[in-house]
């Protein structure tokens, strides 16, 4: 044998020469595959306009784009126009039910010739089966019902899905892991109601509409912070007679999900507007007639004593924890305090404004 054929270690390389050709085997892969087909008439690209069954590949990227579309509170950037897609526009996953109608995002109702602001902020989701079943019963808008799959079905989740489906929200059975990420880990319980951003009232044309009242009465929120304090002013002006609230844009709670749920459909009914600075907004206010009273402890205007509380009103609130800012304090006509029989250091920011608010009307009511 030639060589050292005991060595184990040896390379052979073969000789370098013409490549082998295929016999004529492989002619009809060289062939062109004719033209481009317009996006229309690829059944997996999202702009396909046919009726035909998707590939399951492409079908999972679509249901994979309608989710995050529902996460995101947009439309979905896929999908098949004219088919049984329950939950077409509006979200992805299994839906529960009947045909989820064909409707935009569901919000609070603007009064006819009044502009509105969408905050800047992204819709939220509301955790735990009592949030979203009290949520729902306050008829808090929503865009989209989330449930995970294998959840308990108890008298909650029934009455949960039972509403949602007549109101129309979508309702999206996922992955309890998928459920777990859109939450960030924390606690849900199986249910997730995602609720719109809401739709603030312009600030002028609530002052405007306000005036057109027989006794003008809004309420202005100094840095409240907690959304349940915020929801519950809101609920508190609508019992007594308010027409309006206003808080501003930074560093202060807005209208969430909580919110919602703690004003029980009363942020439906009066107008909530959002300013950049609040202290040019209480001026505004006064310019237009109103008189402009915070709430303080140490105030030097006993509330029971007041008598601006027949004209047009402005009722300022402090934070939950320092109360009035220097300068929207500086800015009140009146500072006001609230009697209170006990040592009480003070109340909390929303029973403050309902005392408040409670004797307005009785004033008003009786005549001063």
């Amino acid at each position: 044998m030639p060589g050292n054929s005991r060595n184990a270690s040896k390379r052979v390389v073969a000789k370098k020469g013409a490549p082998s050709g295929s016999g004529g085997k492989n002619r009809s892969g060289l062939k062109g595959k004719g033209r481009t087909l317009p996006a229309d008439e690829r059944p997996w690209h999202k702009g396909y306009s046919g009726t035909e069954k998707l590939p399951d590949k492409t079908a999972r990227k679509q249901d994979k784009e309608r989710r995050a579309a529902a996460a995101e509170g947009r439309a979905p950037k896929v999908g098949v126009p004219g088919s049984k897609d329950t939950t077409w526009g509006r979200g992805g996953g299994r839906a529960y039910g009947r045909q989820a109608p064909q409707r935009g995002r569901s919000g609070p109702r603007v009064a006819p010739g009044r502009r509105s602001n969408p905050t800047k902020e992204g819709p939220e989701l509301l955790l735990g089966r009592n949030p979203v079943v009290e949520a729902l019963r306050a008829a808090v808008p929503a865009t989209a019902l989330y449930v995970a799959q294998g959840i308990d079905i108890d008298e909650r989740v029934a009455e949960i899905v039972r509403t949602a489906g007549d109101r129309g929200i979508p309702i999206l059975e996922i992955g309890r892991n998928e459920l777990d990420r859109m939450t960030g880990g924390v606690l849900h319980q199986g249910i997730g109601l995602q609720v719109p951003p809401f739709a603030y009232e312009n600030y002028d044309d609530m002052v405007t509409a306000a005036l057109e009242q027989t006794a003008p009465l809004l309420v202005a929120l100094d840095g409240v912070t907690d959304p349940r304090n915020v929801g519950a002013v809101i609920r508190s002006v609508a019992a007594f007679g308010g027409h309006g609230v206003f808080m501003t844009e930074r560093r202060a709670a807005g209208i969430t999900a909580t919110a919602w749920r703690t004003s029980a459909g009363a942020a439906a009914r009066v107008p909530v507007s959002q300013v950049v600075n609040l202290t040019r907004a209480i001026k505004a206010a006064q310019q237009q007639g109103f008189t402009a009273i915070g709430l303080d402890a140490d105030g030097e205007t006993d509330l029971y004593e007041l008598e601006a509380a027949v004209g047009p009103l402005l009722v300022v609130v402090g934070s939950e924890g320092r109360g009035l800012s220097r300068l929207v304090g500086e800015t009140c006509d009146l500072r006001v305090s609230i009697p209170m029989a006990s040592d009480v250091e003070s109340l909390n920011a929303s029973v403050a404004a309902a005392v408040t608010l409670a004797e307005v009307a009785r004033r008003r009511t009786h005549g001063g």
